[in-house]
């Protein structure tokens, strides 16, 4: 179809948006209208880390395809500027090609940056290498006291063992004299038309699901899976041996925790991160909120999708 609209599935970890993303393209087919799935779920970039991040299989994408899955090896770096130059071309060739592109994820920042209009400050390559010793030595924690102190809305917006995103603030708050979170405007602008979908649900229910979901990741096998990946650079990389789930089954491995307390500090950092994750979506008014438990979802969801089509012809 000609100037095929945007679309987005968003939310908190744990929601069911990859399910929802495959049921939307699957249920455009009829119609003719083709859809591909850009993902946005800045762990899924990783090639081989896959039951810690929930990513689907070959078989589970039911012949959807699917972009920016496996596309960097575990030793390499990602930040939102680096996602926002890789997908908006992405997205720009789907609709060329009369494609529908939906993207699916809850890395915020990385979302925002594909659907709104900001530019992201330079680096100064001393400044980000002091700064990257400081978080080497001190560690993530520290680094984001020192971030409270500069830029506590920034700071409320980043898990505080996200080291790298903490840096990254520090340098833009140093480098400008202004708040980090001024790149991120309450009412952002569109980079082009697009309809949000989110998935939420009670907090209660969300929480016990994350547990639920966390456990069976052990049983998995999580723990043997990091232990593959430690050969091909885990312990080395900057960003991927601190996600959720791998940091805690490293850390079990070395003998610095035991396997429940691997799994309890695993439940913990999940639930809290879908707390900030909801905290983020929630200024976002623009989002469509659909009840990840309802028996309706999907239907409700199309009836949106299709609406936004007619809209758009």
């Amino acid at each position: 179809m000609a100037n095929a609209p945007l679309l987005a599935v968003v939310g908190p970890t744990g929601t069911g948006k990859s399910d929802l993303g495959i049921a939307i393209a699957q249920s455009l087919i009829p119609s003719g209208i083709p859809a591909e799935i850009i993902n946005c779920d800045a762990m899924q970039f990783y090639k081989g880390m896959d039951i810690g991040t929930a990513k689907l299989t070959i078989d589970e994408r039911l012949g959807i395809p699917h972009h920016l899955i496996d596309h960097l090896a575990i030793t390499a770096e990602s930040t939102a500027a680096d996602y926002q130059a890789l997908a908006r071309p992405l997205i720009e060739q789907l609709q060329g090609r009369g494609v529908v592109p939906i993207l699916v994820g809850g890395s915020m920042l990385y979302i925002a940056a594909v659907l709104n209009n900001f530019e992201f400050p330079g680096t100064d390559v001393a400044l980000r290498a002091q700064l990257e010793a400081e978080l080497e030595e001190l560690g993530p924690i520290a680094m984001h006291r020192k971030l409270a102190e500069l830029d506590p809305v920034a700071a409320s917006r980043i898990i505080p063992q996200n080291g790298r995103r903490s840096v990254r603030a520090i340098e833009i708050v140093t480098l400008t004299g202004k708040p980090f979170a001024a790149a991120l405007p309450e009412v952002p602008t569109e980079w082009q038309p697009s309809l949000q979908i989110g998935l939420n649900g009670p907090r209660e229910d969300l929480v016990a699901r994350l547990e639920t979901r966390v456990h069976r990741m052990w049983e998995q096998g999580l723990v043997a899976e990091v232990e593959g990946l430690i050969p091909q650079g885990l312990n080395n990389a900057k960003t991927a041996k601190r996600a959720i789930g791998y940091a805690q089954a490293l850390a079990q491995l070395n003998g610095e925790v035991t396997q429940a307390e691997a799994i309890a500090d695993t439940v913990r950092l999940t639930q809290k991160y879908a707390r900030r994750q909801m905290s983020w979506f929630r200024r976002d008014r623009r989002i469509k909120w659909l009840d990840y438990r309802s028996e309706t979802k999907t239907a409700d969801a199309l009836t949106l999708v299709h609406s936004h089509l007619q809209a758009k012809d």
